[in-house]
């Protein structure tokens, strides 16, 4: 494990969903009446947390046309951003890191920007979505690509999750994990987590040469 909190990173690539902002409202309202339309048993959906809209709907739907119904239930998750709000400290960090940060999602690039706005975030100078990757996390594309468009080493950055498939995809791409207690419990979390804490409140993210540095909050 790294100790994150002496290391000066190139950048830090954060997860949205969960990470950010918290959106549970409306992707359970969205999956619940898709999997009905569909007739998909509920118990079908593990943690898929993290996983991109189509890989969900090939592992619980493989007899369903994939792009019909990945369209689907991206539309219904378009059409609902009831109750979508900035988890607590995203603001900050986000601000804090400014163009050394990223925002990585699994989210497509039309579903992502309408939750960033409707939490009333900044959105970063880059923003990677499942549309500009071949493989969604928890291979290491995602945050590989990230780091790439931000001319940083993959080894020298900091990827924010909290879900497993997300830390697992910053870990394969050899950069540091800092995983948040906002949506998983911590013991699916440690094993790939560099840190673990509740939520980006209890970071502290600061600018030096060189990089970003993290601190713990004192509360």
């Amino acid at each position: 494990m790294r100790d994150i909190t002496t290391e000066i990173f190139e950048a830090v690539l954060f997860d949205n969903d969960g990470t950010l902002t918290d959106s549970r409202g409306p992707v359970e309202r969205s999956w619940r009446a898709w999997a009905a339309e569909h007739d998909v048993p509920l118990e079908r959906f593990g943690h898929f947390h993290g996983v991109t809209s189509r890989g969900i709907v090939e592992r619980v739907a493989p007899h369903l046309n994939a792009d019909a119904a990945t369209a689907d239930i991206d539309r219904r998750e378009l059409e609902d951003v009831e109750g979508i709000v900035a988890l607590p400290g995203a603001v900050d960090a986000l601000a804090a890191v400014g163009e050394r940060g990223a925002i990585v999602t699994s989210a497509g690039r039309e579903l992502a920007q309408v939750r960033i706005r409707a939490a009333g975030l900044i959105q970063t100078s880059v923003v990677v979505t499942a549309d500009d990757i071949s493989a969604g996390k928890p291979d290491p594309e995602p945050y590989l690509t990230g780091a790439r468009l931000l001319g940083a080493d993959p080894a020298r950055c900091l990827v924010v999750e909290d879900a497993p498939a997300g830390l697992q995809a910053g870990r394969a791409a050899g950069a540091a994990t800092l995983a948040l207690l906002t949506t998983t419990e911590q013991d699916a979390l440690e094993p790939d987590a560099d840190l673990v804490v509740e939520s980006l409140a209890d970071i502290r993210f600061e600018q030096v040469d060189g990089g970003v540095r993290v601190h713990l909050q004192v509360r």
